[in-house]
Order: structure tokens, then C-alpha cells, then sequence
């Protein structure tokens, strides 16, 4: 059997191992809560729907939770690739160029000073706040001779260090009683899953992560650096500018239903690399599908390690990327 059959047959078997992994998390998510669901309750909801409490918590609250979980932590891990691949730096992640907080005063702005009847338009707005954020930082970074991954990551620095200060004054500044929900939702939150939700995020995820996948090869190239990809004919500038926007539209569209949720888009582009390697029409695939478990089984772990209540899904991961980032960092012996 030829190597590329052997990779081929290998890259099956680790997308099949964690597609079990992510249905298995998904699964093990529904069930688990104050309301035990057993396995009819799970036949009677999906096969006839049925209207007993299992089968509406199941189908209301459980499983579109876990279903924004999905989308939220496959969205994030493929922005992470895109990001590490644009600025060939393995630190970055989605929230170095300051989307977040672009998405974070854009949401803020509706949550906390609009009535309750704006909820709707809530992720529209947050939306909205990540392209400014992204088309300011480009346009800050860019020159005539175009867009270096240096300029990019200052860039973002200074431009995510002012919004960060935007949200504390407007934290300050907003109304008593909505505070600790802006804080909450501020350290990462799938609580607000709802099928509408799932359905409004489901096309963005979908578009952003087929664009990338798209723009596989010229990730490929970037890695080599832009002198070699210029000479393999790839339109350097052209394929910069569409990763970079759409991996911070990707993250943006995820910010606006879920809150800042850190270290997913860098630590799981890592984990994936080890499984298939590092080229991106297997890495994207298995990234976000691993982003995706890591997620819902973060948010499982928030639901259920206090019994006092939920924790934010945002303080999980952090408790499992902020090590892997020193590691990260003492492995490149202090460089960026």
C-alpha cells in the first residue's frame, strides 16, 4: 500500500474516532442534569416527539446547549488554525487581533443599555462589532507593501487594549441590576442555547468553516513563508486578507451568542496537529470536530463541578489553556 493510501486510511480512522468522540460528548451532555432523561425518554423525543418533561427539556434546553457548544468550539478551534497559519505563530488564537472585544462592545451596547426587546438583534450587533474591529486592525496594519504578521499582532494589541477598556467603562457606567448578567456573560456563557440561536449561528459557522477549508493550500503556503508562496503562484496579499477576515468573522459570529470564551482557538489547533499533521485539508476538519467535544464537555464539567450553581464554560478553559500557554511558551523558550 502507497504512503499516501496509509495517511488517507489513518486520517479515516482518527476523523471517525472523533466523530464518536464529539456524538459521545453531545450525548453524555443531554443526559446529565437535575432531571435524569433515560434512554426511552431519548427514543420517545427524537423518534415521535414526544411532550413528556424528559422529551422538552431534552429538545429545548439540553440538546440545543450542546449543539451551540459544537458549533461554538468547531467555529473557535478553525478560527485558531487560520490564525496560527496567518501569523505562523503558534500563540495565536482569535482573540490576540481584538475581535473579541470588537463583538464584546457590540453586544454590551444591546444588553446593556437597550430594553429587553433588543435581545434579538444582540447578535447582530455583536457581529457588526467584530468587523469593525477586524476592518480597523487590517486597515491599521496594512502598508503598500502589504500586511506582515508583525504589524497584525500590534496591531490587534492596541486596538483589543482599547476596547477592553471600552467594556470595563461601559461595566461601570450600565445600570446596577444588569451587571452581574454582563460580567457572567463576559467570562463565557452557553446557557442562552436555544434552537433559534443554533439556527442563526448555524449558517455563519457553516460558510466561515467551508471558506477556510477552501483556503487550505494557501495555508499550506503561508507556513513556508510569503517569498516561497509568492514563487509556488499563490496571490499572497488575496489569501491574507480573506483568512484574516473570515477566521475574525468566524470568531465574531460565535462571540455574539456564546461571550469570551479563551484558549479553545489555541490549544485545540495543537492537540489536532498532533492526530493528523499539519496540513490543513485534514487539519480543519479534525480541529473543529476536537474543538467541538472539547467544548460541550467543558460546559458539561461547568453545569456540574459547583453545587451551587453553574460555573462560566470561559473560566473551564481557561483552567485548561493557561498552562498549556506557559508550556507553550517555555517550548519556543520565551518568543512570540
Amino acid at each position: 500500500m502507497s504512503r499516501g493510501r496509509v495517511e488517507t486510511a489513518r486520517f479515516g480512522t482518527v476523523l471517525a474516532a472523533l466523530l464518536s468522540a464529539l456524538a459521545g460528548a453531545v450525548v453524555l451532555s443531554t443526559a446529565t442534569g437535575p432531571v435524569s432523561i433515560p434512554f426511552g425518554g431519548f427514543v420517545d423525543a427524537f423518534l415521535r416527539g414526544g411532550d413528556g418533561t424528559p422529551a422538552r427539556i431534552l429538545l429545548s434546553l439540553r440538546l440545543p446547549r450542546a449543539l451551540l457548544g459544537v458549533l461554538v468550539g468547531g467555529a473557535l478551534a478553525s478560527s485558531g488554525v487560520a490564525f496560527q497559519a496567518l501569523l505562523r505563530n503558534p500563540l495565536a488564537d482569535p482573540y490576540i487581533l481584538g475581535v473579541s472585544g470588537g463583538a464584546a462592545v457590540g453586544a454590551l451596547t444591546v444588553a446593556l443599555f437597550l430594553s429587553a426587546d433588543a435581545s434579538p438583534v444582540l447578535p447582530l450587533c455583536a457581529f457588526l462589532g467584530a468587523a469593525a474591529a477586524a476592518l480597523s486592525v487590517f486597515l491599521l496594519a496594512r502598508r503598500r507593501s502589504g500586511v506582515s504578521p508583525e504589524r497584525l499582532i500590534l496591531m490587534g494589541v492596541v486596538v483589543g487594549a482599547f476596547l477592553n477598556a471600552v467594556i470595563m467603562l461601559m461595566v461601570t457606567l450600565s445600570p446596577p441590576g444588569k451587571i452581574p448578567g454582563a460580567l457572567y456573560w463576559l467570562m463565557g456563557d452557553l446557557s442562552l442555547g436555544t434552537p433559534r440561536r443554533v439556527a442563526v449561528l448555524l449558517p455563519y459557522v457553516t460558510a466561515g468553516s467551508a471558506v477556510l477549508f477552501l483556503l487550505s493550500r494557501g495555508l499550506d503556503l503561508l507556513l513556508l513563508g510569503d517569498s516561497e508562496a509568492f514563487q509556488a503562484g499563490l496571490s499572497v496579499e488575496r489569501v491574507k486578507t480573506a483568512t484574516y477576515l473570515t477566521a475574525s468573522l468566524l470568531a465574531g459570529s460565535v462571540v455574539a451568542v456564546s461571550g469570551l470564551i479563551g484558549f479553545v482557538g489555541l490549544i485545540v489547533p495543537h492537540g489536532a496537529r498532533a492526530l493528523v499533521g499539519s496540513g490543513h485539508r485534514r487539519l480543519l476538519p479534525a480541529a473543529f470536530l476536537l474543538g467541538a467535544a472539547f467544548l460541550v464537555v467543558s460546559d458539561l464539567i461547568a453545569r456540574t463541578a459547583s453545587p451551587s450553581g453553574e460555573l462560566p464554560v470561559g473560566a473551564v478553559t481557561a483552567l485548561a489553556g493557561a498552562p498549556f500557554f506557559l508550556y507553550l511558551l517555555r517550548r519556543n523558550g520565551g518568543r512570540s
